[in-house]
């Protein structure tokens, strides 16, 4: 027996000692995968052992808890083996399960270490664009105003209405009209501007509609008939198209229909059902939301919400191949194989993403706390084996 079996359990136990307390140590840190020694024996030519190797350490992937966090940007990977995707600003690529982002000075999605998010960026009509990954960059430019184009009201008309005593209709007489009811609408530079739409009984089920902007003058925008049922007649696509309203603010002028597919005139209180336009004023970015499928859903202070772009998520056929780079982040070599990039969801390999929350580490103390145990008394083994062999010398010394 020589010293070399001893000596290679020593450093092997010592090996196993250093990846058991790097467990420990970043038991705290989110989605960090514990590690595992993997020996091997040494044998040269004979039927006795030389000792042992450490032939690499092997990586346990399996997901961490999930904790609940009070962060947007805390994002979790549920069910499915993906990574995030993470490229450094000279486009260097690396990966990682930690979900801890932050937004640097320049808006793009960073970790700690300033490494950016990648992934879809939006096209210019609005939908995720597809296409190679590439960071994401939140905008830092408002959102621009969009004209008012459509509006869609759904009205009750009393029937029990009488034809006004006052005629013509005049927009400040209420004497001359049966009902009255406004919406607000945005020109093109996203001005709000005061529409008020005005019924005139003119026979049992014929009604006309007048309409004014910001007060102004009055116009006749078209006329309503109705069945005996109280179901409208006309206008058969249940449409009107008022002449286009000239702005003094350097806006274009006002064009836009109005929809009323679905009002009635039954015997009860003029109401109104349903009323929405398609125009809004300017915004900035106030808050945003990464959804299941990694979509960024921007939330502006017109109360608008528009999508930034998509989180991509890779995942590898062999994640035990990555190589860690510390910092959370993982490199793909030619063991791990090519990454395969999609996006998340339910039901896909790579996972779906959960905003406000994060992925514990996989360290299970208990059995770490056993294993260090374990590779302790084996340490102390090999340790007598060596003391045991020094004793062997020390005999044979002696005999000269």
């Amino acid at each position: 027996m020589g010293f070399q079996q001893g000596v290679s359990g020593l450093n092997a136990s010592s090996s196993n000692l250093d990846v058991i307390g790097n467990n420990v140590a970043n038991s705290g840190t989110v989605g960090f995968k514990a590690g595992s020694v993997l020996f091997a024996d040494v044998y040269a030519g004979s039927r006795v052992g030389l000792g042992t190797q450490v032939a690499g350490v092997s990586q346990n992937f399996t997901q961490g808890a999930v904790q609940t966090s009070t962060r947007a940007l805390d994002v979790a990977i549920t069910n499915g083996d993906g990574f995030f995707r993470l490229a450094s600003p000279s486009g260097e690529v690396s990966y990682s399960r930690n979900g801890q982002f932050t937004i640097d000075k320049d808006n793009y999605i960073v970790n700690s270490g300033g490494l950016r998010v990648t992934g879809y960026q939006v096209g210019a009509n609005g939908s995720i664009a597809g296409g190679t990954p590439a960071a994401l960059q939140l905008p830092a430019a408002a959102m621009t105003p969009n004209a008012t184009t459509k509006i869609n009201a759904q009205y009750n008309i009393d029937s029990r209405s009488t034809v006004p005593v006052t005629t013509p209709f005049n927009a400040t007489d209420s004497t001359s009209f049966n009902y009255q009811n406004a919406v607000t609408g945005y020109d093109s530079l996203g001005n709000p501007h005061e529409i008020t739409n005005f019924f005139v009984k003119t026979a049992a089920n014929a009604w006309d509609v007048y309409q004014t902007v910001d007060g102004g003058a009055s116009s006749n925008i078209g006329s309503l008939t109705f069945d005996t049922a109280g179901k409208m007649l006309t206008p058969a696509a249940g449409t009107l198209a008022p002449a286009a309203v000239p702005l003094a603010n350097g806006a274009a002028p006002m064009n836009f229909t109005i929809n009323l597919t679905g009002t009635t005139q039954f015997g009860n209180d003029n109401a109104v059902a349903k009323q929405t336009q398609d125009g809004y004023t300017s915004g900035s970015l106030t808050a945003f939301a990464i959804n299941p499928d990694g979509t960024v859903t921007g939330k502006y202070s017109n109360e608008q919400t528009k999508t930034l772009g998509q989180i991509v998520l890779t995942s590898f056929a062999n994640p035990d191949g990555l190589q860690s780079k510390g910092g959370n982040v993982w490199a793909e070599t030619a063991a791990s194989g090519q990454p395969l990039v999609g996006t998340a969801g339910a039901g896909t390999k790579v996972g779906s993403l959960t905003s406000g929350a994060l992925e514990s580490s996989n360290v299970d103390l208990t059995a770490e706390l056993v294993n260090m145990i374990i590779a302790q008394r084996t340490y102390q083994a090999n340790a007598q084996t060596v003391k045991t062999q020094d004793q062997v010398m020390q005999t044979l010394v002696s005999m000269r």
